[in-house]
């Protein structure tokens, strides 16, 4: 019986041809973004997640954005998005407040123009590091499958990388 063929209950082993192209995949999960963190860290003094916060503010109207919101679409947990927030509000990149109209203990972040500098700044290294290992090793095709790929298995996962869109129980509104 093959791997394919398991039965209930069995484990439907991976053949050769996969287990390489699975161990090529989780090498790549850890190794990409640590790559990435280097160069940010280095030219930049952040890491990519606060290069992705960052972002998601830049992109927002006013710049703003509720925490929870920013959360969502920098796919990190609050707990994650509160420390790096403390942190680039230590450094002038964003402020905190709370969220007008007395909603609560909710609480929006604001890109400064300190961090907007900062992030028109870091972009170019940025992106250059995305193409050096990425984008420019890849042909047009072959980038195109990736992305395809990545998006079906992130779908099988739960995972919407094409979101730019408000979470459930989020306003549209950045509080």
């Amino acid at each position: 019986m093959s791997p394919r063929e398991a039965t209930a209950g069995e484990v439907r082993w991976l053949e050769q041809d996969q287990l390489r192209d699975w161990r090529s995949l989780m090498s790549l999960v850890v190794a990409l973004p640590t790559a990435l963190d280097a160069q940010l860290k280095r030219d930049a003094g952040m890491n990519s997640f606060e290069y992705h916060v960052l972002a998601a503010l830049s992109e927002a109207p006013g710049h703003t954005l509720a925490l929870s919101e920013l959360a969502h679409l920098s796919r990190g947990s609050l707990s994650r998005l509160s420390h790096a927030v403390t942190r680039l509000e230590r450094d002038g990149w964003l402020t905190r407040s709370p969220c007008p109209g007395g909603q609560g203990r909710r609480v929006e972040a604001r890109l400064t123009d300190a961090g907007m500098a900062k992030l028109r700044e870091t972009a170019p290294g940025h992106v250059a590091e995305a193409r050096r290992l990425v984008v420019d090793v890849l042909d047009a095709e072959e980038l195109r499958a990736l992305g395809s790929a990545a998006r079906q298995v992130a779908r099988a996962a739960g995972i919407d990388l094409e979101s730019g869109q408000t979470p459930p129980g989020c306003p549209g509104t950045p509080c």
